[in-house]
């Protein structure tokens, strides 16, 4: 035969507390008992094991619809300064935000009359919304722009 078992001796008491076949009632709730203490070490995080939120980063894209002028903006630290920045790009006083987005994609779509924005998870999604929504032959993109 092999050579005797070199468990520690706690995981031997606790292997045969749990394992006497005369227990019964006792064995099942010994593993029960056993299976909650492992679950509850497995979740438990130390104090430095700290969850990082990371902070959303901000885009916009401006337009001025008469002459077809635009701003964007990208990887701004709040909305507002998103805002700022494509209004500040666009450079006319008549230009307004039409697509405003947090840790996603905006686009711009022009067609034959209107303009159409679109917000999306990817520049891809982002840029087919658009041109979907515009839904004319003559739609291309005037402008996309993705935060981080």
């Amino acid at each position: 035969m092999g050579a005797p078992s070199q468990k520690p001796l706690r995981d031997h008491a606790m292997s045969a507390a749990c394992n006497d076949p005369g227990a019964g009632m006792r064995t099942a709730m010994c593993r029960l008992l056993l299976a909650l203490i492992l679950v509850y070490v497995a979740s438990v995080q130390p104090a430095s094991a700290r969850v990082v939120v990371k902070k959303g980063v901000y885009g916009a894209i401006a337009l001025q619809r008469e002459t077809g002028q635009l701003g964007y903006a990208y990887n701004a630290a709040t909305s507002r300064a998103a805002k700022i920045e494509a209004l500040n790009q666009c450079a006319h006083p008549r230009c307004e935000v039409v697509a405003s987005f947090s840790n996603a994609c905006g686009a711009l779509a022009r067609g034959p009359k209107k303009y159409f924005s679109a917000t999306g998870a990817t520049r891809q999604e982002a840029e087919a919304k658009a041109l979907r929504l515009c839904s004319a032959k003559d739609c291309e993109l005037a402008a996309w722009a993705c935060t981080k």
